[in-house]
């Protein structure tokens, strides 16, 4: 496969360039959109959508139920359709147990402690939820120090353990609301999804959204092991097509829309940089280190054009007009502006 090639299709399986009706649509189709930043996984979902989609839209998927954010892999916050939590935690949830079990045992979380965070918790979940500040201050009050991390790590056990999740977006009053409140699952997700194979599912619904990708790919995207993903990949060869050997396409790809941009203001851990164990055929060598991760762990906001990473940005600067950092001249100044405009007015809107 060529790599322009290679570009169109993931480009059209991200709904970059085959953009979904809504941002709920444009999730469904993404299953997780990376989102420790919540600003840039709501844009995510909004370079996804076709039109001139707007934060209070998908802000608005969230107060209805249908989006919810929660750690569903690599101990990483991820904006999923509701339906959807319960059986991808089923596939992902083990191995983040296993990942963060040091650190839990240094932390003094156990089952015990565990019951007494819920116990203490339930109560303001149940009558329309919790910020994560007023989650922290019920927990001392039960008598567990939420600092240190302490507080934000129950939070993570409980979420995997199928208990919570971050629902509806907390209004701060002025500017953009960058917080949710905690609710219950078993209140808040309606209509909860069950497939028969959830191992095999994932890696369909990655392939869906990510395609052509292999193995080693969802591995890094799943959280799994190589091992287990391969048995993934194995499970779910009937639903996928290989379009060459270990690279795998849905078995249709989505139509380019006509008139589809060229170029994109992609927020910052965006899928389609991060998602890849080999970020190369997306972003030239030589610019890995300017997108990250950095020693910080942060993967900057990305400029692409025909696919590839031609500069960087900041969700602030965009905002305010200020010009991006571009990687020489080999860009279309005309289509990055317009690109940029189009986060503005999403924030704006």
């Amino acid at each position: 496969m060529t790599l322009r090639r290679l570009l169109d299709l993931r480009l059209r399986s991200h709904r970059l360039t085959a953009p979904a009706a809504t941002a709920a649509d444009a999730a469904h189709h993404m299953l997780a959109v990376q989102s420790q930043d919540l600003l840039a996984g709501r844009w995510a979902l909004g370079v996804r959508t076709k039109g001139s989609p707007t934060l209070s839209a998908v802000d608005a998927a969230f107060a209805r139920g249908e989006l919810v954010r929660a750690w569903t892999m690599r101990g990483t916050l991820h904006i999923v359709p509701a339906r959807d939590l319960a059986w991808v935690l089923s596939v992902t949830a083990d191995r983040q147990r296993q990942q963060a079990a040091a650190r839990h045992r240094d932390l003094g979380i156990d089952d015990e402690v565990m019951t007494t965070a819920s116990r203490a918790l339930r109560p303001a979940l149940r009558e329309g939820g919790c910020s994560r500040s007023e989650a922290f201050a019920l927990l001392e009050s039960a008598g567990i120090d939420p600092r240190n991390q302490r507080g934000i790590h129950l939070l993570f056990a409980l979420t995997i353990a199928g208990e919570i999740c971050q629902g509806p977006i907390e209004p701060n009053g002025a500017g953009v609301a960058r917080d949710q409140r905690f609710v219950l699952v078993e209140d808040w997700v309606r209509d909860a999804t069950a497939p028969a194979d959830p191992l095999a599912e994932l890696f369909v619904r990655y392939i869906d959204g990510h395609g052509p990708a292999g193995a080693a790919d969802f591995a890094w995207w799943s959280g799994l092991t190589l091992g287990g993903a391969r048995e993934a990949a194995e499970r779910a060869r009937d639903r996928v097509r290989e379009v060459e050997e270990g690279l795998f396409a849905a078995d249709a790809a989505r139509r380019r829309s006509p008139g589809s941009a060229s170029a994109f203001a992609l927020p910052a851990f965006d899928e389609y940089y991060i998602s890849y164990a080999d970020r190369t055929a997306v972003c030239a060598p030589e610019h890995l280190a300017a997108v990250g991760p950095g020693k910080n762990g942060m993967v900057r906001p990305t400029l692409i054009e025909s696919g590839r990473v031609v500069g960087t940005w900041s969700h602030a600067d965009a905002a305010r007009g200020t010009p991006p950092e571009l990687f020489g001249d080999d860009h279309d100044p005309e289509a990055v502006g317009a690109a940029l405009d189009r986060f503005a007015r999403f924030v704006a809107g």
